[in-house]
């Protein structure tokens, strides 16, 4: 008899820090803002969390997707450009965006079509991550690919390795937090980038979410001193209209000004193939809206070579260009190792290279395997 994808995956499992006992051998996870209430041998939203004889049991030992990303790609703009995340995944998900480039792994256990991810899982340790992260000149190690927020325990066995080893660690998340979740990795992580969907509460039930959960998470980040970075997938007749783009773009600013706020675009992926791949227009609009609202760094990806001077960072005090890029590929960098301009010798905000000499240009700009 063949196993099941939630046969295997249960075995490789750990007891969960992440959650209070309630009455009755039920369980609240709070890895999520859905802080799901578990009953003895049920499973939470994610799927992949579930209660055993009043036990939190949470994912550990394996990842699913792994590749060493240009930090770019997270998109991260404003953490050590130029540089190598060695970024990993598990299977899972707190939501279900329809138009998900990760939705093998994402819906896994939830949509039968993604069970064939099982194939994908590969057992590793703490120890072999950082050293493939050394073997690809990493600089960060990164979870991402699935919501890292659902696998946080293994995360964070991770980063406590990656950490004392010198390297940066990072999550790329829906922002679906809660205050314990952020608690429990605030001491192992650098930056936090966040996909901030859209502007309205109906459209975030359709993906699995709360618009409000997601924006007091991106606060909550804010607050703990990480470096925030948000990034919204503009998508045609779903979230691009100007007053909706102009409410995002306001909110961010309202956190902070010097936020990067990247807005990318989409193409038909997944389920969502009724929306139109998002063309140069409407991208530089959504930018053009985000300088508006007053925001100091504001990007456009997915369409390099398109979009000007949107791919670049300028110092907000002078306007002197700081970093030139073409999609992942940095083609100058002047960014002195104490972060400042060196123009007009302010400071620009983000988590940059102590060595400006050692930062690579006209790189190859692509993934890496690791295997």
């Amino acid at each position: 008899m063949s196993t099941t994808i939630g046969e295997y995956l249960d075995t490789l499992t750990v007891t969960g820090d992440l959650y209070k006992k309630l009455d009755d051998n039920t369980i609240e996870c709070y890895a999520c803002g859905h802080r799901c209430k578990i009953r003895e041998g049920k499973r939470g939203i994610c799927q992949v969390r579930f209660n055993q004889g009043g036990e939190l049991r949470v994912p550990s030992g394996y990842v699913a997707a792994l590749q060493s990303d240009p930090i770019e790609k997270k998109p991260f703009f404003h953490v050590m450009p130029g540089s190598n995340a060695l970024t990993f995944g598990m299977l899972g998900c707190d939501f279900h965006c329809g138009y998900c480039q990760n939705w093998l792994t994402s819906q896994a256990m939830r949509d039968p079509s993604s069970d064939e991810s099982i194939n994908y899982v590969r057992q590793v340790t703490p120890q072999d991550m950082v050293r493939l992260a050394h073997r690809t000149n990493a600089s960060a190690v990164v979870s991402s690919y699935n919501e890292p927020l659902i696998t946080s325990e293994w995360a964070v066995s991770i980063f406590k390795e990656a950490k004392a080893a010198g390297l940066m660690c990072a999550y790329v998340s829906n922002g679906n937090n809660t205050p314990e979740v952020m608690e429990y990795i605030r001491p192992y992580i650098s930056a936090y980038k966040v996909d901030l969907k859209c502007m309205q509460d109906k459209n975030y039930r359709k993906l699995g979410g709360v618009l409000q959960n997601t924006l007091d998470g991106i606060k909550r980040a804010y607050d703990l001193g990480l470096w925030v970075e948000i990034v919204t997938l503009t998508i045609p007749d779903f979230n691009d209209s100007n007053e909706e783009l102009w409410d995002a773009a306001r909110f961010i600013a309202s956190v902070s000004r010097d936020i990067p706020w990247p807005v990318t675009a989409f193409h038909k992926d997944c389920k969502m193939t009724d929306h139109d791949n998002t063309d140069v227009k409407t991208l530089l609009r959504a930018a053009e809206i985000g300088k508006e609202a007053g925001l100091r760094f504001v990007y456009a990806g997915n369409l390099p070579g398109h979009v000007g001077e949107y791919e670049d960072t300028f110092c907000p005090q002078c306007n002197h260009r700081l970093i030139r890029r073409t999609g992942y590929i940095l083609h100058e960098y002047h960014i002195s190792g104490d972060g400042k301009c060196p123009n007009c010798k302010s400071q620009v905000p983000g988590l940059w290279h102590n060595d400006p000499s050692r930062v690579v240009l006209n790189g190859g700009g692509m993934p890496l395997p690791v295997y």
